[in-house]
């Protein structure tokens, strides 16, 4: 399930992340909240609180490559902050492996650092 934080601060997204991620997840969330700040002409700064994983759905796979070709290649530009806020090991790891492809500048924090990833995020 992918579902929009509420208490964000003002000019930045918010997304929690847990249990099964499905392609819906990724259409009807996701998608359209980062076309709409995009549409809009304003910079992406986004915070992604990824909690137990249990399962990512192919049809989420493709989703999300899809996502990444849109937003990331086409409106590379528009992406100013990502924090990555999550305590599973395994993709803290790989996340910070990867964290030079993603484009504006991204951070991987724990979920005990969250206030201070919405404020980094904002840009505090």
């Amino acid at each position: 399930m992918i579902e929009l934080l509420p208490d964000m601060p003002p000019g930045t997204l918010g997304f929690r992340m847990s249990g099964e991620i499905k392609r819906e997840d990724y259409e009807g969330v996701l998608v359209p909240e980062l076309n709409r700040v995009v549409e809009a002409g304003k910079g992406l700064r986004t915070l992604y609180v990824i909690e137990d994983l249990d399962e990512f759905e192919a049809g989420a796979l493709w989703a999300d490559t899809k996502l990444g070709i849109s937003l990331g290649v086409r409106h590379h530009e528009a992406w100013v902050r990502s924090a990555i806020v999550t305590d599973v090991d395994w993709l803290v790891k790989a996340t910070r492996l990867f964290t030079w492809m993603l484009p504006g500048e991204a951070r991987v924090l724990p979920v005990a650092e969250l206030e201070q990833a919405k404020s980094w995020v904002a840009g505090g």
